[in-house]
C-alpha cells in the first residue's frame, strides 16, 4: 500500500503566492497576518526580498479567481492562497459574489492543475467575520497549514 500525503516539514522549498481582496480589508489584513505567521514558522521566507513568496492585492474577492488564474498560468507557484471576506448585507449581492468567487478559483485549480486555498470567510455579520479573523482563532493560519499541505502533495505526486 502506498500513502501519499502532504508533507509540513518540506514547506522551505515551496512557492506561494498569496491573493488578498481589499474589500473588508479590516478582515483580510489580519487573515494575512496569520497565514504569514504561520508560512514563517514552517521555513517560508516570507521578507519583502523573498523569492518564495508574493502578495497580490485585488479590489475584492470577485476579483480573485481571475488574478489566481494569472498567477497560476505563470508556472512560478506550487500553491496560491485566496484571501477575502464577503459579509452578508440587505441585498442578494453577498450571493452573487461568493457564487462566482467560489466557481471561478475552483475552475482555476482545476484548469492549471495549481492547488488553491480557499480563503474566503463568508459570513452573516462583521463580528462573525472578525472572530475568524483572530479574537477567537485567525483562519489565515489554517489556510497557510492547508495551502503547506496541498502544495508538498501535489510536488510528492509530480
Amino acid at each position: 500500500m502506498v500513502v501519499i500525503e502532504g508533507r509540513f516539514q518540506n514547506a522551505s522549498s515551496l512557492k506561494v503566492a498569496i491573493v488578498v481582496a481589499r474589500f473588508n480589508d479590516l478582515v483580510t489584513n489580519k487573515l494575512l497576518s496569520g497565514c504569514l505567521d504561520c508560512l514563517n514558522r514552517h521555513g517560508i521566507d516570507i521578507a519583502e526580498t523573498s523569492d518564495q513568496l508574493d502578495i497580490a492585492w485585488v479590489p475584492g474577492s470577485f476579483e480573485l479567481p481571475l488574478v489566481s488564474q494569472s498567477l497560476a498560468k505563470t508556472g512560478r507557484y506550487d500553491v496560491l492562497i485566496t484571501l477575502g471576506a464577503v459579509i452578508r448585507g440587505d441585498t442578494p449581492h453577498f450571493d452573487v459574489v461568493i457564487n462566482e468567487s467560489s466557481k471561478g478559483i475552483a475552475s482555476v485549480s482545476r484548469e492549471t492543475g495549481v492547488p488553491i486555498i480557499f480563503g474566503l470567510l463568508t459570513t452573516d455579520t462583521m463580528q462573525q467575520a472578525l472572530e475568524r479573523a483572530g479574537v477567537k482563532s485567525n483562519l489565515g493560519w489554517n489556510y497557510a497549514l492547508q495551502a503547506i499541505e496541498m502544495g508538498s502533495l501535489m510536488n510528492s505526486l509530480n
